[in-house]
């Protein structure tokens, strides 16, 4: 198994509203060369950024994406656009293989505003993943943000 910094490992990923992939090309990185990603975006110009050894799909991630038996899905600044998160998070879980993980990026505030519209905290989010089938929710860092005071990283497991 590749890599195992802050839950990845495994390597069959997908990337959920990748965009340019910033956060994609982070995950190449630290899974290495034998890693497969799905970089999935609504916007085919921002996708091609994204390097030719990793495969970009435009899609929306809120619909059916046939994707299964995933090692784990990064959703970095993705999940806040998507105001009935429920129906999404359960998608997400069944796309993930018995040892999946779910690895989210979001600001750390619940205040609404053009960028970030449906934001939400770490402490919203346990109970979020809680009730999608998700356990072992684990906070695994918190930074500075300019915008909006914080950010926070974390990991469920399927």
């Amino acid at each position: 198994m590749a890599g195992s910094a802050g839950g990845v490992g495994g390597t069959r990923w997908a990337d959920l509203g990748a965009g340019e992939g910033n956060f994609t090309r982070a995950l190449a990185d630290l899974l290495g060369p034998d890693a497969h990603i799905t970089a999935i975006d609504k916007d085919a110009r921002a996708l091609r950024a994204i390097d030719g050894t990793i495969e970009t799909r435009v899609a929306d991630f809120t619909r059916p994406l046939d994707l299964h038996d995933l090692d784990g899905v990064v959703m970095a600044n993705s999940l806040h656009f998507v105001r009935d998160k429920q129906p999404v998070l359960e998608a997400v879980h069944r796309m993930l293989g018995p040892q999946g993980r779910l690895i989210i990026v979001e600001y750390g505030t619940d205040r609404v505003n053009h960028w970030v519209p449906h934001p939400f905290t770490y402490e919203q989010w346990e109970k979020m993943a809680a009730r999608a089938g998700f356990r072992n929710t684990q906070l695994l860092s918190t930074i500075p943000s300019r915008w909006l005071g914080s950010m926070y990283s974390a990991v469920s497991e399927a």
